[in-house]
């Protein structure tokens, strides 16, 4: 029985610690030159803001995200590892990759990876301003 515990703790821990470390290691890792490239991951559309974030591990690519209130689209991507997202007061929840979209009120929101991705998943916030 305490085999069998063990075994379940263990495989528990090593999935939890792999979540976030699961990905493509022949992607390239971001430089100062991707970086300035992409200061605003925003554009607008005919149907209102776009917001473009990209997680890797314990990461997201900005700290801080800006838009106009109103209709904003949200797109996730895993750049490496597993990752969810949810805007805090907000109605916007994605499990993984995808898009949604919402009306936003002008304000600061936090974003947060809503899935439990190991050591670091309590950092991985960013902020979003709707102005």
């Amino acid at each position: 029985m305490k085999k069998i515990l063990l075994m379940l703790m263990f495989v528990l821990v090593a999935g939890v610690l792999v979540a976030c470390g699961g990905g493509d290691d022949a992607q390239d890792s971001n430089t100062d030159a991707d970086n300035s490239a992409e200061e605003s991951n925003t554009t607008e559309s005919a149907d209102g803001e776009v917001v473009d974030i990209k997680a890797s591990n314990w990461d997201f690519d900005q700290e801080t995200y800006t838009v106009a209130a109103g209709e904003v689209t949200v797109n996730l991507t895993n750049e490496e590892g597993f990752h969810g997202i949810e805007i805090v007061d907000t109605d916007v929840a994605l499990q993984s990759e995808g898009s949604t979209t919402a009306t936003l009120e002008p304000g600061e929101y936090i974003i947060r990876c809503n899935i439990p991705c190991g050591a670091g998943h309590d950092d991985m916030v960013a902020t979003l301003i709707v102005e």
